[in-house]
């Protein structure tokens, strides 16, 4: 099973290359970000075929949600939030990803926004996501900074606290189970099978500790559908 699994995650990181240097040419043409949003949903769509995965989702996007916490395990975490959200998602990454020639154009064309961890990165940050904001996108980021290779969420990054305090964000966090069993690019794997997507309530964030409680209930959340699994 496991020869199969790396088979099948040779074609799919074949086909995903190949699909994304097409986006990149097309990204490169097309000017309209309403068009490369639409672009990017169809690309993700074909991923999920591709990976041969189906999407099983509890909740919804509340309508005044403007920032999403993600639990992060996978590049399938993208791909499936991309698929699934009904607004223009301008995520935050990591700086070093930005660095990456294809990816460069991919986040510069759609206006993602790249941080590092210098205080200098923090007011770049602020000033890019009221600009996303004012273009009625929704801010998405990974809390944990990376991926957890673990069952326990990582701790989270101050920066999320931050960005939400200053500029008055309604958050909402997304659990994703362990996405990773069905594409783990460490152990290069692939295979077919229904990730479980969970939105839960938006987090009142007049309360002090609501960073450390939000990840403690995200935790709650993946202990209890993994018990399912």
């Amino acid at each position: 099973m496991k020869i199969w699994q790396r088979i099948k995650a040779l074609f799919f990181w074949i086909e995903f290359i190949i699909t994304t240097l097409i986006l990149c040419i097309l990204f490169l043409i097309i000017k309209s970000q309403d068009k490369i949003w639409i672009l990017r949903k169809y690309w993700a769509k074909f991923q999920k075929y591709a990976i041969n995965y189906k999407i099983q989702l509890t909740g919804e996007l509340h309508p005044q949600t403007n920032l999403l916490l993600i639990n992060h395990q996978s590049l399938l975490d993208i791909v499936a939030l991309e698929d699934l959200c009904s607004k223009n998602i301008s995520w935050i990454a990591k700086k070093e990803l930005g660095e990456i020639p294809v990816f460069k154009i991919l986040i510069k064309k759609s206006k993602m926004i790249c941080i590092d961890r210098s205080p200098k990165s923090l007011v770049k940050l602020l000033k890019e996501a009221k600009e996303r904001l004012k273009e009625n996108r929704i801010l998405a980021i990974f809390p944990e900074g990376t991926r957890s290779n673990t069952q326990k969420l990582l701790k989270f990054k101050v920066g999320a606290k931050i960005l939400t305090e200053k500029l008055k964000l309604k958050v909402q966090p997304v659990v994703i189970v362990d996405s990773a069993k069905i594409l783990n690019t460490k152990t290069f794997s692939a295979k077919s099978g229904n990730l479980k997507i969970i939105f839960l309530d938006p987090v009142d964030t007049s309360k002090e500790n609501w960073l450390e409680q939000t990840r403690e209930d995200m935790q709650k959340i993946l202990d209890f559908y993994r018990q399912e699994l």
